[in-house]
């Protein structure tokens, strides 16, 4: 029997293992993730922010326990919103965002994305508890009514159930948030057989190249794809990293 995203145990989710395990001892993979997207969002704001100056407004969907994709956002929002449904997530989160500032374990990948310019004009410890909030959601609930100028989605649609109908309905509820234009970045762990967090286990949607473009085109007015062949668990064979910019479609129901 396949497990849905509603038979996960995600209120026994441990953030602090999850982190220990992916982050805390910044992985390669992870920091050629953050070089891909700083060049790319850098590239499509440019030397400044399209539309009305400091208007953006960024979303990061199922963030869970993972800063680096908020920090990616950083210079180019006036507000920044992490959507997340797993409790012990939304705690984690929460004190990530208090004017204390976040764990040092973010700092290295800080330190990639202030190689460029835009980034390095930012105090992020500062930035990040001023403009951004944590809101409790769950991705399959959004309903397309919340709109956002820029946007990212790390190993979540994947990475929530085995059924291939959630998968599809996830990258769509991601994807119909965004406004016409909106660069994103979404990440995908390629091939998964689900995922061990301390003593519970969590689903996965295998997933390989062509299904995350086929699941992303009907969307995007640009998109890239790159396919990295890093092993960072067994259970996978590696991570797909989509940069792209939402069309004008309006997602099928």
């Amino acid at each position: 029997m396949m497990d849905r995203n509603a038979d996960a145990p995600w209120s026994h989710f441990d953030p602090e293992v999850y982190v220990d395990l992916n982050y805390r001892t910044p992985l390669e993979v992870d920091l050629l993730i953050v070089r891909l997207m700083r060049d790319y969002f850098s590239g499509c704001f440019g030397a400044g922010v399209p539309g009305v100056p400091g208007a953006v407004r960024g979303v990061d969907v199922g963030a869970g326990a993972n800063l680096y994709p908020g920090l990616s956002m950083l210079p180019w929002c006036e507000k920044i919103i992490l959507l997340e449904y797993a409790q012990p997530n939304v705690e984690y989160l929460e004190r990530q965002t208090a004017p204390a500032g976040y764990d040092g374990a973010w700092d290295a990948f800080w330190n990639e994305l202030s190689e460029v310019p835009a980034y390095a004009a930012v105090e992020p410890r500062a930035r990040f508890s001023e403009i951004v909030r944590v809101e409790r959601a769950n991705l399959l609930d959004l309903d397309g009514q919340r709109r956002w100028d820029i946007g990212t989605m790390f190993f979540v649609a994947d990475s929530m159930s085995e059924c291939p109908d959630e998968f599809l309905r996830g990258v769509r509820c991601f994807m119909d948030v965004l406004t016409e234009g909106a660069p994103f970045a979404a990440a995908f762990m390629k091939e998964s057989v689900g995922y061990q967090v301390g003593e519970h286990r969590y689903p996965a949607y295998r997933v390989n190249e062509d299904r995350v473009r086929e699941s992303l085109e009907p969307f995007t007015s640009e998109l890239e794809l790159h396919d990295l062949h890093h092993m960072v668990r067994p259970g996978h064979e590696g991570i797909i990293l989509a940069l792209g910019r939402r069309n004008s479609e309006i997602a099928a129901p």
